[in-house]
């Protein structure tokens, strides 16, 4: 799998001069929406005003038919626009190559490096390179860098099974830091999750929903598996070599926390989560849970602030990966011309959910959940 900073080379090489290989419908939608996640991937040229603009630019929207759209702005210019000077899409460009070079630097580290040394490396201010990093990929210089380095620990684990191997192939300097980190993205400790859940203890329950059936299971740290009609088989799938075992009533208080995320989500509480996936998984979950209640993205949308845009069918996929449902909100996710998609729970379900956090794609037919 390419890292960032091959993703970022290959997309700096793309012969994207051709215009006619812009959907001008997703490229409107993003100018109407203003979204940052499109600065430096199209450009929105205004006819009547001879102007070019990022599509976050705050100026007030033109009328569709007055707009056309360049990939880069050497093409708004050779066509004879001219740079906003509210919104200086020129620059742009200049924030790209400086995301770019820092994934670089992330990627070739020993150590991660600070968010001071990075910046100045790249010729910006500290706080103002944070912005324009999570702005790109989603994430943060430090967040990214811990990514890297557990995405290298999981390799590591999968190729010589030794975890005082992993330590250093990951680029660690020593075990406690190692642990910290896999602790904190994994949720199991790494011989844990590598031998599918060893040492670890899965309490399971079923439960009645709104929505029907369904399978809680959780370990120490949190809630691991929330599913429809499942059976503790699956557990035993994911987990066999943890000891699993039907609760006596101690999840009680997370069944509770999870019927209230159904039924009023709005008003529910979070509830701990412990699950883990590649890093790329992760990130999609991890957008995901930025979802407001009641309102939805689409997958291009979430391919996009994880930093990946062409990654749209992956997003899917991850999506479909999803061990906690509702929790980690997949039914927020719906396709680019506003259609449901899909959803493992089915598309009645899918409906319920955002219907109880008031969204317009709520069937009318279907009953509230109470």
């Amino acid at each position: 799998m390419a890292t960032l900073a091959q993703r970022h080379e290959e997309r700096r090489a793309e012969p994207m001069s051709n215009v006619a290989r812009l959907d001008a419908d997703t490229a409107w939608a993003a100018f109407m929406r203003r979204d940052r996640s499109w600065d430096g991937r199209i450009i929105a040229a205004v006819k009547t005003t001879g102007i070019y603009c990022k599509p976050s630019c705050p100026a007030k929207r033109p009328k569709r038919e007055n707009v056309e759209f360049f990939v880069t702005a050497e093409e708004a210019r050779a066509a004879g626009y001219r740079s906003c000077m509210r919104c200086k899409p020129d620059e742009v460009g200049r924030d790209h190559e400086a995301v770019a070079e820092a994934v670089k630097l992330i990627e070739q580290a020993e150590e991660p490096p600070q968010l001071a040394a990075l910046a100045e490396a790249v010729g910006y201010a500290p706080h103002h390179f944070q912005r324009i990093f999570k702005r790109d990929l989603g994430v943060s210089p430090a967040e990214y860098s811990r990514g890297r380095r557990n995405q290298r620990a999981q390799q590591a684990l999968k190729q010589n099974g030794r975890v005082t191997d992993a330590v250093y192939d990951a680029g660690y300097s020593g075990p406690s830091g190692f642990y910290s980190d896999a602790k904190e993205r994994l949720g199991m400790t790494p011989s844990a999750w590598r031998n599918g859940g060893r040492g670890e203890t899965i309490r399971w329950t079923h439960f009645d929903s709104p929505l029907g059936q369904m399978l809680i299971a959780a370990t120490s740290k949190g809630i691991c598996r929330l599913t429809f009609d499942d059976s503790p088989d699956s557990l035993r799938r994911l987990f066999p070599n943890a000891e699993i075992v039907e609760d006596a009533g101690g999840l009680r208080d997370l069944v509770e926390g999870a019927l209230a995320a159904i039924k009023q989500p709005l008003a529910a509480r979070e509830l701990p989560i412990d699950v883990a996936g590649t890093a790329f998984q992760e990130a999609v979950w991890r957008e995901l849970r930025k979802i407001p209640a009641g309102e939805t993205r689409s997958y291009a949308q979430i391919a996009a602030a994880i930093g990946q845009p062409k990654a749209v069918r992956a997003v899917g996929t991850a999506n479909g990966d999803n061990h906690v449902a509702v929790l980690i909100p997949c039914h927020r996710v719906i396709r680019s011309d506003g259609t449901l998609g899909g959803y493992a729970g089915g598309l009645d379900r899918k409906r319920q959910l955002l219907g109880a956090e008031g969204h317009r794609q709520a069937s009318p037919e279907l009953p509230l959940l109470d």
